[in-house]
């Protein structure tokens, strides 16, 4: 409620001033043109006419870069929401089950529970911070090693499998795969994260029992297409491009029901582009879901990693 009301505050001033604004500019146009037209001064309303128009394309543009800036204000806003909520949460579960063994006498079997409650907690945190260091240096992401030749069937299947254990899923059930034999030349940790994240994604949004497949082609142009589909709601159509943006989250962190911070994509997005690729998303044809497709320069090829 409260970023809700924030967003609020912060979009009616802009938003009346360019109307008003807008509408002084109107009047006065007409105004201008009714008297010069009355007197001929054709050369005067000419330039007056031009004048008032850039003006009113000036105010226009005004309102979007304000609009703009807002929005991301209230990305920002939900980011800190969310990675606050994403921080305590974890926290304050471990210190109950501590505080727990600290006061009270517990059987072997509560003592083992409460041990991987607290690890799977401890996971959390970690995934967390790792993606609030991999945004602060997606620059220097594989950095230490030099691009090499990346068998990608070994690589997804990689990707796949840990995001299975991260959501405790089997693999074999969860994930399907059909692929072409294709290498990209890269750095391993670049290709990995971006891989990781959208497996992440496919598990975590998709329905229960998730479904994902993942299929790659290999284009006669010297590309690789991979394809991550997944059995959720899909994503509309309205937020297929502002989801890669930083910090954007569809929806309040209030009603949400999935964890997250709103960086995962952004982070995909920059990698790929940055390995001179696309990536983007549409429904799946005649099923329910996502297809998350990522364009990347590599050739055919096999091997292991």
């Amino acid at each position: 409620m409260t970023t809700w009301l924030r967003t609020r505050t912060r979009l009616r001033l802009p938003i009346t001033l360019s109307v008003v604004l807008m509408a002084m500019n109107v009047t006065l146009m007409i105004c201008w043109i009714v008297l010069l037209a009355q007197g001929a001064g054709w050369g005067a309303l000419i330039i007056g006419v031009i004048v008032f128009t850039l003006i009113l394309v000036g105010l226009s543009f005004y309102l979007f870069l304000i609009i703009k800036e807002v929005r991301l204000n209230q990305r920002q806003a939900n980011f800190v929401d969310s990675v606050t909520h994403e921080l305590k949460s974890p926290i304050a579960s471990l210190k109950l089950y501590l505080e727990t063994l600290e006061m009270r006498s517990v059987t072997d079997e509560q003592r083992n529970r409460f041990y991987h409650v607290m690890g799977e907690e401890l996971d959390r945190l970690d995934h967390l911070i790792s993606q609030l260091l991999e945004v602060g240096r997606l620059d220097a992401i594989g950095g230490q090693s030099e691009p090499e030749d990346i068998p990608l069937e070994a690589m997804l299947r990689k990707c796949g499998a840990a995001a299975c254990a991260h959501h405790k899923r089997e693999e074999a059930v969860t994930i399907a795969y059909d692929m072409e034999p294709a290498v990209i030349h890269a750095r391993p940790l670049v290709v990995e994260t971006i891989f990781r994240n959208l497996m992440d994604n496919a598990i975590k949004y998709a329905d229960d029992p998730p479904l994902v497949e993942v299929q790659v082609h290999v284009t006669d142009r010297g590309r690789v297409i991979t394809r991550i589909s997944d059995n959720g709601h899909g994503v509309p159509a309205e937020l297929r491009k502002r989801i890669f943006s930083l910090f954007f989250r569809a929806g309040s962190e209030l009603t949400r029901r999935q964890k997250g911070t709103g960086l995962g994509l952004y982070i995909v997005n920059t990698l790929v582009r940055q390995m001179k690729g696309r990536v983007g998303v549409h429904d799946r044809l005649g099923q329910q879901g996502s297809v998350f497709e990522v364009d990347l320069p590599g050739r055919k090829g096999s091997g292991e990693l």
